[in-house]
């Protein structure tokens, strides 16, 4: 066994001489070989270690014949040898271990000029480029529009008129004048019902697509807000609009809203604000904030209060939430007793919400028409919110960033300041500590604080003072560096 398995690997060695007949002996030897194992490769059913060992002899074997002797692999003689070749030349794992000569060669060349082409060496098909993984199958991956059908008004006649508006406005000499006097005043609230009731819904369902809303709520659906849905908050006698992503601090939003839209008197609507970015539990559902059904034209304070309402509270590290108001169309009146929670409903758990699942239970009597959202931060309000309301410590995160590479310390480095070398491989916290504790020693309970030196820089340094300790006082002087962490 050891000396057959000496021979076949002696073989490989043979087809560095030109020696036909030592070559020959060679692929008689591997022919034998395959016959023995009984496979298609000499791994078995997958090229192995001996496969990838012995091609490229292999290879070489077929170039002695196109250019030497003709004899050379016979059908009849090297029949399990040369379906092995074919098989070996047909496998992609042996086109990414050898490569021809000519494409070494051009790698290497574009290697050295330092714009290495790595298409050369690997297969698009399997590796492919960025655009190309960000295709998507558009009968696997397509959007599905659950909203209302949108207006039959046609593009054509809106432009019509809208250049007849321009036209007449031109021809204008009083509107010419104001203009030329900066007395022109544009009615921005009439602009803005213009908008909204144009190119509004699709610039909204943009915004919302940005933002990621439909995504995290409905999933693989959307819709085009056709029904402006108009939110403000009051407090103290001071406004705080709902828009598009706008930012509102938690006691700006403090009590309930005021909600309008455009409707008649007969239609029934269910309006819900909801939180997807604030479960802390599961990252898949919400919390429901306000939930009002049955609501009789715009008059939202005669719906059925599903679901008190609720404020934002963001808690401290989480950064922006997402807070959501989502206007349903009712095809008729509703029984929502299984959502109903009694009171103020103080208890999260109980605030659990998911609007995919209450759509998917209800998409044959509801549809989604307005929208309009805010983000909300920490503030002091949250932990009040935490204390007075939820009754409940407030939970505060932070983010664990990556440590930054440092590389290993040196015994002796060369033209580094040792102050700031030994600072960065020790505890930052230690260091903080430090400085926490040398201003602490400045602090007197009973007396006020030293005033500052009107020209810190300009006090006298002893002349045993070394140089590193001068830039530590001067830059703590002038309140510079990592002394502002403490200070």
């Amino acid at each position: 066994m050891v000396h057959t398995m000496t021979n076949f690997l002696s073989s490989i060695g043979r087809f560095s001489l030109e020696d036909d007949e030592v070559i020959v002996n060679g692929l008689t030897t591997f022919e034998r070989e395959l016959f023995h194992r009984g496979t298609p490769f000499f791994g078995g059913s997958k090229p192995g270690m001996l496969d990838l060992m012995i091609w490229p002899w292999c290879e070489r074997a077929e170039i002695l014949k196109l250019f030497g002797n003709a004899n050379l692999l016979k059908k009849d003689k090297y029949r399990r040898l040369l379906e092995w070749c074919r098989r070996m030349s047909e496998e992609p794992s042996v086109k990414k271990s050898f490569m021809e000569s000519d494409i070494h060669i051009k790698y290497l060349q574009s290697y050295r000029a330092g714009r290495p082409d790595y298409d050369m060496i690997l297969d698009s098909s399997e590796f492919p480029s960025f655009t190309e993984r960000q295709v998507k199958d558009p009968l696997v991956h397509f959007k599905v529009d659950i909203g209302l059908p949108p207006r039959t008004i046609p593009r054509s006649k809106q432009l019509q008129e809208r250049l007849e508006h321009f036209r007449r406005q031109h021809k204008n000499p009083e509107m010419e004048r104001l203009a030329r006097n900066q007395q022109l005043i544009v009615d921005l609230e009439k602009s803005n019902q213009e908008w909204l009731h144009t190119v509004g819904p699709q610039h909204i369902k943009q915004i919302a697509e940005h933002y990621g809303v439909f995504e995290h709520l409905f999933g693989d659906a959307y819709f085009l807000p056709q029904v402006p849905l108009q939110v403000l908050y009051t407090k103290e006698e001071v406004k705080y609009p709902v828009y598009y992503g706008n930012v509102l601090k938690p006691e700006d939003a403090s009590q309930k809203p005021e909600v309008t839209y455009e409707s008649e008197p007969q239609d029934l609507w269910t309006l819900v604000l909801t939180n997807p970015d604030g479960h802390f539990t599961d990252n898949d559902k919400e919390y429901v904030h306000w939930f009002v059904a049955n609501i009789p034209g715009n008059a939202v304070e005669k719906g059925e209060t599903v679901v008190e309402y609720m404020p934002p509270f963001p808690p401290k590290g989480t950064g922006y939430h997402r807070h959501i108001f989502i206007l349903y169309k009712q095809n008729k009146k509703l029984d929502f007793s299984g959502y109903k929670k009694p009171g103020p409903c103080s208890s999260l758990p109980e605030r659990t919400f998911s609007t995919y699942d209450f759509y998917r239970g209800l998409q044959d009597e509801i549809t989604p028409a307005g929208l309009a959202f805010f983000q909300a931060d920490w503030s002091m309000f949250v932990r009040k919110f935490f204390h007075n309301v939820l009754d409940v410590k407030e939970p505060v995160y932070e983010y664990d960033f990556p440590k930054p590479y440092i590389r290993r310390q040196e015994w002796f480095p060369l033209r580094k300041p040792f102050n700031l070398y030994m600072d960065k491989y020790r505890d930052p916290k230690q260091i903080n500590k430090e400085f926490l504790v040398r201003k602490l020693k400045k602090v007197h309970p009973f007396k006020a604080p030293e005033p500052p030196a009107p020209y810190p820089n300009a006090q006298y340094f002893e002349r045993t003072v070394p140089t590193w300790l001068k830039l530590e006082i001067r830059k703590s002087r002038l309140k510079e560096g990592r002394i502002n962490e403490i200070e």
